[in-house]
């Protein structure tokens, strides 16, 4: 594995001062760590930073939004990026989730300050305030359209909101333990919820009802994520017709990332096992990549890529730190990922 170079604190801050800092580390595997810092002298004519590392790391290319920093006694280098804009006063306290819509003119997020809100995504300015859960929101996401947000939270209940004035439009009950994540089918006329209570459910959003428990697990489900499954897939036949209120399901495979280090696909509208993978620790957010490669994230910092064809190896094992990967992103060819360090 190759060795991981990283900024320990917000350089873009620290390094907006005349003399700003930042800490720098050197992570290779087996090795112990090499630490350092860069530090900012002033600036340059053109005004660019005059950014100088300390011993062992070497400072490249600056401009006003990045720096290349190596490290030549492992052989890496890193481009560290600025934030293109920083919205610091939407919550007071740390983001837990957030979406943005598919036009991108709004920000939905939740906050350990126990607000959800609506935001404009181009200068932050604060839309709507979301009031109803009780306790916190773990998660919420935008329709489609755009003008509907869906949320879970620890009250157990599952809620859909207009975007545009706020008001809450459907609630659904059921779940036992606090909604820790969701999905949407298609469209939206159906949505999915997973939570503490282990299980995985299907919701009709026209009938404020529930359509079925698509999985039962024996720990907490973590996280959820839907997508088309590859042709060659057996994904089961359902017991019963399903409910002429489902639409989008067939053909359709859900992810479950639970508690019990386990990774698990559901064929969706058969309600029946696809696959069962075991990680290192508990899984905490998947992804698809394409309807044959997945991406899953544990607790002790690995990132699982797998294909759903054939789950008995990874394809490969991604291990940049042990911190917990808490979401995971596809983007162009490869994917984001967010750690909690």
């Amino acid at each position: 594995m190759a060795a991981t170079l990283r900024i320990q604190s917000d350089w873009s801050r620290a390094l907006s001062k005349d003399e700003g800092e930042a800490w720098l580390s050197c992570r290779s595997p087996g090795k112990p760590t090499l630490y350092g810092s860069v530090t900012r002298r002033g600036l340059s004519s053109d005004g660019v930073p005059d950014i100088v590392a300390s011993e062992g790391f070497v400072v490249g290319e600056v401009t006003k939004k990045s720096i290349l920093i190596s490290c030549p006694h492992e052989n890496v280098s890193t481009k560290f990026l600025a934030p293109y804009t920083s919205f610091c006063r939407i919550h007071q306290k740390s983001i837990t989730c957030l979406d943005i819509s598919s036009g991108g003119g709004l920000g939905v997020s939740t906050s350990t300050d126990g607000t959800m809100k609506i935001w404009q995504a181009a200068n932050g300015e604060i839309r709507r305030l979301l009031e109803g859960h009780v306790y916190d929101v773990n998660c919420c996401r935008f329709f489609p359209s755009g003008l509907v947000v869906l949320s879970g939270g620890m009250d157990a209940q599952l809620k859909v909101w207009s975007a545009e004035d706020a008001s809450c439009v459907v609630t659904f009950k059921g779940h036992k333990g606090g909604i820790l994540d969701t999905a949407i089918v298609d469209r939206g006329r159906n949505v999915l919820s997973c939570s503490r209570d282990g299980t995985a459910r299907l919701w009709d959003c026209g009938k404020s009802a529930c359509l079925g428990t698509i999985a039962d697990c024996s720990s907490a489900i973590n996280g959820i994520a839907v997508g088309t499954g590859d042709n060659s897939l057996n994904l089961g036949t359902p017991e019963k017709p399903p409910s002429e209120r489902e639409v989008g399901t067939e053909g359709k495979i859900l992810l479950l990332a639970r508690e019990d280090k386990k990774l698990q696909g559901v064929g969706l509208q058969s309600r029946q096992p696809v696959f069962l993978f075991v990680g290192s620790d508990a899984f905490n957010c998947c992804t698809f990549l394409s309807s044959t490669y997945i991406l899953a994230g544990t607790q002790d910092g690995n990132i699982y890529q797998l294909d759903v064809r054939n789950t008995n190896a990874p394809i490969q094992v991604i291990h940049r730190s042990g911190a917990p990967v808490l979401s995971l992103l596809p983007y162009r060819d490869g994917f984001i990922a967010s750690q909690g360090n």
